[in-house]
């Protein structure tokens, strides 16, 4: 039975990526040219999440903040002064050294064949499966892009935004409601640092008290791990009691006002989010089953925003400097 429902499952998901084909891009797409190169890149992510498992959730959170700013074309990998990759919201992304090994171990094998961007594609979901997600297919095809400007991130979805604004944001990517709880959705898995959720531990809206969304009997936790005057850099996970596990305990925490983020836990709040988060908080097996369904079909849906194909682009040799 439990064969029948994966299978079902795949085949969802295959419709899922064959909607997507209109974008320019197609599975298999290195299948003659570079036939190796999703193992390598599976290969490679492994290996890495073996030695260190917070790449893990740090190549989720890297494809989420590339696709939000210029599409999904590999422009969070450049260096330079000015490049996304010094924006706030990206100076703690981890997982560089993923995507630049299984480069060069490609272009030894298929010089000048392999883009930055679908590494990055293909590497975020082979993170996502090593931490215990169900797989689902990504299409291949992406170019690299050559423009990466710091200004460009402000619009990136934050960790104070008001619901409204989350699907604001969302949408004005291609994405849905739907689409944006079951992203946000990745945050099953990492970890955040103390100094964007004591604000809401101590001094809400110079309050003087705490955030009073937060479950009561768990704000001595938090505060116990996030102290007032402690290390704001220490980090603590965002699905509390399974931060290095992908399932749906993350909605039942936001269901039970344990939401680390002020983002995550207003979804619980609105009303436009709370029944897709009830969705998520079911009976185990029928919600993880659905959460894997939506969260492949979400990332098909977002690995393909303003994908550049064809001629336009090009592919790097390295991923951190245009050719």
């Amino acid at each position: 039975m439990a064969n029948k429902v994966h299978i079902l499952f795949f085949l969802l998901l295959a419709m899922a990526a064959t909607s997507a084909l209109s974008q320019g891009l197609r599975l298999g797409f290195y299948v003659h040219t570079c036939p190796q190169a999703e193992f390598v890149v599976r290969s490679t992510v492994a290996e890495h999440v073996k030695a260190d498992s917070t790449v893990a959730p740090g190549l989720l959170r890297m494809i989420f903040h590339d696709c939000f700013v210029q599409g999904c074309d590999g422009s969070i990998l450049l260096n330079g002064p000015s490049t996304e990759k010094t924006a706030p919201p990206n100076l703690l992304l981890r997982g560089y050294q993923v995507i630049d090994d299984a480069k060069a171990q490609l272009e030894a094998a298929c010089p000048n064949t392999v883009s930055c961007a679908d590494i990055l594609a293909l590497a975020a979901r082979d993170a996502a499966v090593q931490a215990g997600a169900l797989t689902y297919l990504v299409l291949t095809g992406r170019r690299d892009g050559r423009i990466s400007l710091a200004s460009d991130a402000a619009n990136l979805p934050g960790f104070t935004d008001s619901v409204e604004v989350q699907k604001q944001k969302f949408a004005a990517k291609g994405l849905s409601t739907e689409d944006l709880v079951t992203l946000v959705g990745g945050h099953t898995i990492g970890t955040v640092a103390c100094q964007f959720i004591r604000y809401r531990l101590y001094n809400y809206t110079t309050s003087g008290g705490a955030d009073p969304s937060i479950d009561p009997t768990f704000l001595p936790t938090l505060q116990a791990l996030c102290p007032v005057n402690g290390d704001g850099s220490k980090r603590i996970g965002l699905d509390y009691g399974s931060s290095d596990r992908f399932d749906h305990s993350f909605f039942k925490n936001v269901r039970s006002s344990r939401g680390i983020l002020e983002s995550d836990q207003r979804l619980w709040a609105d009303a436009s989010t709370n029944n897709i988060v009830q969705r998520y908080t079911g009976i185990r097996g029928l919600a993880g089953l659905t959460l894997n369904f939506q969260f492949g079909r979400s990332m098909i849906k977002m690995s393909g925003i303003e994908v550049k194909t064809g001629t336009a682009g090009e592919i790097r040799k390295v991923c951190s400097a245009i050719n």
